[in-house]
């Protein structure tokens, strides 16, 4: 009767034993795609936050463009007129390079 009784206990123990490995080994086999959903949400973190840069390895070039056209006429009493046209443009590039410091990040 302890024989049966034995057996019964260590096979519990042993059906534990079984549910426990696969388990485990279901979240190894699981790790890849764990660390792929961390790293996708990383990455859209990064991509919300915008564009990053070296403040001392950066440069810009702006390009401003201006143009007005204005077409004034007069007309007065006895037959006289009068016709004034303005027309002016602007165009201005600039570039703007910062070179780097003693080092990075240091001010």
């Amino acid at each position: 009767m302890f024989i049966r009784l034995n057996k019964r206990k260590a096979q519990s123990t042993l059906e534990y034993a079984v549910i426990i490995g696969v388990v485990v080994g279901a979240l190894i086999m699981m790790q890849v795609y764990v660390k792929r959903g961390l790293q996708g949400k990383m990455k859209e973190a990064s991509d919300q936050i915008g564009d990053q840069y070296s403040p001392t390895q950066s440069s810009a070039t702006t390009t401003t463009q201006s143009s007005v056209n204005s077409t004034e006429n007069v007309v007065g009493g006895n037959d006289a007129y009068t016709k004034s046209t303005t027309n002016q443009s602007q165009n201005r590039d600039t570039t703007q390079n910062t070179g780097s410091l003693n080092s990075e990040g240091s001010w």
